[in-house]
């Protein structure tokens, strides 16, 4: 969804919750199916492979062809990790109940890490128009999409973070 499109949404609260546990879905399910009938370990990761392959065209062909949003504002996310990790417990446990488990456990924790090297450059703070907002939010209110409403958009202002959901004032 919009949370894996944009790098302004790509937050540290709502990306990190719902993108690995809606990509989880298929590559088990693929998993399930070539492990079950051939005992071959690697459906996770052949299955993401492809993913990526499809949404780098989608971002390519789309985003830059016909609407020349920049490619880093666009990328998808990193999923081979998760993939590899997903297909190791199948293989080591050789059980779809601890694969479930524990696998699906590692999917999500190894997520975020994975993500790091290339969200990173774009959580940088800077100061605009008296604003302190992260490179991906100054992104984001200069390439105006049409199709997201404004008042979805999450930009912080502020530098606080309590220790519940919301960012102090």
């Amino acid at each position: 969804g919009d949370w894996d499109f944009w790098t302004d949404w790509k937050d540290r609260r709502l990306w990190v919750t719902v993108v690995p546990i809606v990509a989880v879905t298929f590559p088990a399910a693929v998993q399930a199916c070539l492990w079950g009938r051939y005992r071959l370990p690697w459906g996770a990761t052949i299955c993401v492979l492809g993913l990526l392959l499809g949404e780098w065209v989608n971002r390519y062909f789309n985003f830059w062809g016909w609407t020349y949003f920049p490619v880093n504002f666009v990328f998808p996310s990193q999923l081979i990790p998760s993939a590899i990790i997903l297909d190791v417990v199948l293989l080591l446990s050789n059980s779809f109940t601890f694969t479930a488990v524990a696998g699906a456990m590692g999917w999500g924790l190894i997520f975020y890490p994975s993500n790091w090297p290339v969200i990173a450059p774009l959580h940088v703070p800077v100061e605009y128009n008296g604003m302190m907002m992260t490179l991906a939010d100054l992104q984001g209110y200069h390439y105006v999409r049409t199709g997201t409403p404004e008042y979805i958009r999450m930009v912080e202002k502020g530098t606080l973070r309590t220790f519940g959901k919301d960012v102090a004032p």
